[in-house]
């Protein structure tokens, strides 16, 4: 017997070659597809039937870089100073905010940006997370927070000597270590776990050579990719070449901290030539539209020669359709050459990377048997033909988040017309504000 029978979908793959398959039928037995069809569910009983008549199932979108602690910065009330340029938004803004994370606030962090993602759409989310002030432990709850939901999730802790020189570093190699074992013994009692682990880092600018050499021990005991911020903005470059005589990636070559399974992000000052060291070892690269917007930053021109982009939000939210559109319009308002079709790809591509990251123990991002069951219904009406030729573009210029209908994750209903189908929305969400405004008031004390 299935768990859950889909009738009469459109099923829409989402990862080139695109493809459209009317009328089909899916079969979902505990967390992965079985069958895909037309009449594929012909005979068969589950659990949980749903009728797809006029609607269109995805495989879900996937977030590939985010910072579930950012979910308590929206409309934060702190005295900041002036933001007038990068070094001074991470001082005013975000390190005064990270500073001020505690357990209570990193798990309500976790529950409310996991359930924003699910309820727009995303199942999948890698996340990059800071908090100094509790380190030890940080990373399984923010875990907790993920699993509870039901998201599938990455996490690591960003390495950096910016508030305690190198103990703090040191702790924070430790973290990484320390989850990543957590997560090899929950493997180990045959658990299906939904959360896996990187090794983090903030940026080259607050990793000194001792740090790095200290994150390359952990990448190669762990088995495990890193996960880092790399030229967001030029002084990242700057002060590489002012410290170390050398370029940004060079340096973390030199400490063998580049691989396939190596996760870079940002790179809007990269060179030509880093980005063909970035290809030629087989890295990710995520790229931020709105977040490099609103840092103003500037724009990665050599976005269209990254071999294996992928696209996330750096903590602007979880919303993957609203975050592609975005992604298009600035990369046309730059003049750059891509289109729908290509954006989509890049999307679509963080399943290879989560992937990646869950050492590939299973196959995720195709409505497909022998796929895990990460999906999203979507009540989109479409005005004109959809077709596998112009799927693409659907999705770039009409499908959005308020689409979503049912989001399934590792075989689980999770979403569903508008509700979380096993969590108390009004207690968690009234939980969060009440841990946002204690954080606040903490992060208003702190100096930049």
């Amino acid at each position: 017997m299935a768990d859950i029978v889909i009738r009469n979908i459109t099923v829409f793959q989402t990862e080139p070659p695109f493809e459209i398959i009317e009328n089909a039928d899916v079969v979902i037995t505990g967390s992965t597809i079985e069958r895909v069809g037309v009449n594929a569910a012909d005979g068969v009983n589950a659990g949980k039937m749903i009728d797809g008549s006029g609607k269109i199932l995805i495989p879900g979108n996937v977030c590939s870089h985010h910072h579930y602690y950012s979910a308590l910065s929206r409309g934060m009330l702190i005295s900041a100073g002036p933001q007038t340029d990068f070094i001074q938004v991470l001082k005013e803004w975000w390190w005064r905010l990270d500073r001020a994370l505690d357990e209570e606030a990193l798990y309500y962090s976790s529950l409310v940006a996991s359930m924003e993602a699910v309820s727009q759409g995303t199942t999948g989310v890698v996340d990059h997370h800071a908090s100094p002030a509790f380190i030890n432990g940080s990373l399984s709850v923010i875990a907790k927070g993920m699993e509870d939901t039901g998201i599938r999730g990455v996490t690591c802790f960003e390495v950096t000597d910016r508030n305690g020189g190198m103990k703090e570093a040191e702790d924070g190699v430790k973290e990484n270590v320390r989850f990543a074992k957590e997560i090899d013994e929950r493997i180990a009692k045959g658990e299906d776990v939904l959360t896996e682990a990187m090794i983090g880092g903030h940026a080259p600018f607050t990793l000194p050579d001792e740090a790095l050499a200290m994150m390359s021990d952990a990448v190669s005991s762990s088995g495990r990719g890193m996960h880092l911020h790399v030229a967001e903005d030029k002084y990242d470059t700057v002060w590489s070449h002012h410290f170390h005589n050398e370029d940004i990636m060079t340096r973390l070559d030199r400490f063998s901290l580049l691989g396939e399974n190596t996760l870079l992000v940002h790179g809007t000052a990269l060179s030509a030539k880093e980005v063909e060291l970035l290809n030629e070892r087989g890295c990710f690269l995520a790229h931020n539209a709105r977040s490099n917007m609103n840092n103003h930053v500037g724009y990665f021109r050599y976005l269209p020669d990254v071999k294996k982009l992928v696209i996330g939000t750096d903590g602007c939210g979880g919303n993957m359709f609203e975050e592609l559109k975005i992604t298009f319009f600035k990369h046309k308002d730059e003049g750059g050459p891509w289109w729908p079709a290509d954006f989509l790809s890049a999307l679509s591509r963080g399943n290879r990377l989560l992937e990646s990251a869950f050492g590939n123990r299973m196959k995720l991002g195709r409505i497909e048997a022998g796929y895990k069951a990460d999906a999203v219904i979507l009540d989109y009406q479409s005005p004109t033909p959809l077709r596998s030729e112009n799927a693409a573009s659907h999705f770039v210029w009409g499908m959005c988040s308020g689409n979503v209908e049912t989001t399934i994750v590792n075989g689980r209903v999770l979403y569903e017309n508008g509700h979380f189908t096993m969590l108390d929305e009004e207690r968690i969400f009234s939980e969060a504000r009440k841990s946002a405004e204690r954080v606040w008031r903490i992060a208003d004390r702190i100096k930049a």
